[in-house]
């Protein structure tokens, strides 16, 4: 066998690799850092005080203006219904006829009754005048002229009860012919003819109700009106004064109804079983679009609020303990926490009661990528931001 002899490599030629191993990793070891990412970008709102309406939504039910139930105020048949359910009367309609055949027969009894005491009157007059010549004379005992003289009051009395009788008569037969007493729509009748109508029951007959205008009674929390009271004695709210707050409805089906109404009146006394006081609006209703007794919602501008701010309802979260936060942009561009006190909502945007000054700027935008304490890049909503706008200066070559 031939046997292949191996040869140590010489030290020349391993020099030259080590000192290329050395420069590489040199150049390793000074490679550059990589640069920060740059600070995230957020949109913001910069907020300013303000005039809003000061409003609330309330619940409420309607109620006719004119309310007039028709009751019977004398006993007997009805003979006749002189109206149409469902209709319009005017006030002094007559809508029922009673059988008046016995008020006419009372009424001629106390007519011959009042004419029997004004006969009386005339004798007792006549006789009291000769017992007064007479007992000048000494012809009658004075206890005769005086007894003539007590028969003439007696008959002259007899003679008012006979004409309170003829009055009292003729208001009777006068309650047989049923009336409207107010002008109004008439509700469904409750007796036909040949029912039996008692005064002393005051039997319902039908209900008229006047509902153009009508009321609108909402229902409002004495913790509102507290509030309200309190805001407008600080001069925070300025009330738009007696019948002047505008209200407005929206019907039972979320439609809004077309004519606004005012403000009348707010009762004195805080219901003690629901905590709630009656606050009475009235409405246009040409076309009897409201009807009494409907469920409504209303809202009604009490005031206006001189240093409101607004803030999209985008740039307001809540925290685990349910209050109100948003995020604002400090002098520093740094992101702060601010705990808000809310009030009502305008259009798409919050009234803050508390926790903004003017000139704050709040994310709207680009809340979930930023903590507090974080550097950001702010720029004002609705405006480019600067990588869009580079983008768009230096376009990619391709």
């Amino acid at each position: 066998m031939t046997s292949i002899e191996t040869k140590p490599q010489s030290q020349g030629a391993l020099l030259p690799a080590m000192v290329s191993l050395a420069l590489l990793l040199g150049a390793c070891s000074k490679a550059p850092a990589p640069a920060p990412p740059p600070p995230p970008q957020v949109s913001v709102v910069t907020v300013h005080k303000t005039q809003v309406p000061v409003v609330i939504d309330l619940p409420g039910r309607t109620n006719a203006f004119y309310v007039a139930q028709v009751r019977a105020r004398v006993d007997g048949i009805v003979l006749k219904r002189n109206y149409k359910e469902g209709s319009d009367v005017k006030a002094g309609r007559v809508l029922y006829q009673i059988d008046p055949a016995p008020y006419v027969a009372t009424l001629d009894s106390a007519k011959a009754m009042l004419q029997s005491a004004q006969a009386n009157v005339v004798a007792q007059n006549a006789q009291a005048e000769r017992y007064k010549a007479l007992v000048a004379g000494n012809a009658v005992s004075q206890q005769d002229y005086d007894n003539a003289v007590a028969a003439q009051g007696t008959a002259e009395a007899a003679v008012a009860s006979g004409k309170a009788a003829v009055a009292s008569a003729q208001i009777n037969l006068g309650y047989t012919t049923v009336a409207s007493p107010i002008s109004g729509r008439t509700g469904i009748s409750l007796v036909t003819e040949g029912a039996y109508v008692q005064a002393s029951q005051a039997t319902l007959m039908t209900t008229v109700q006047q509902i153009d205008p009508i009321y609108v009674d909402l229902t409002q929390s004495s913790v509102q009106g507290l509030r309200l009271r309190r805001d407008v004695a600080s001069g925070r709210v300025k009330l738009s004064g007696l019948n002047q707050a505008r209200v407005r409805l929206f019907l039972e089906d979320g439609h809004e109804y077309r004519h606004t109404g005012a403000l009348q009146t707010t009762d004195i006394t805080v219901d003690p079983t629901t905590g709630t006081v009656t606050v009475r609006t009235l409405f246009p209703n040409p076309k009897s679009v409201l009807l009494p007794g409907m469920f409504i919602k209303a809202r009604v501008e009490e005031g206006v609020n001189e240093d409101a701010i607004l803030v999209p309802q985008a740039g307001v979260t809540h925290d685990p303990q349910g209050r109100a936060t948003a995020l604002v942009v400090g002098p520093d561009n740094k992101v702060q926490t601010r705990t808000l006190q809310l009030g009502n909502t305008q259009n798409d945007q919050w009234v803050v009661e508390s926790g903004l000054d003017e000139g704050d700027r709040v994310i709207v935008d680009g809340v979930q990528r930023v903590q507090p304490g974080v550097t950001v890049v702010a720029t004002e909503a609705g405006t480019s931001s600067p990588i869009a706008m580079a983008a768009t200066s230096s376009p990619i070559e391709k």
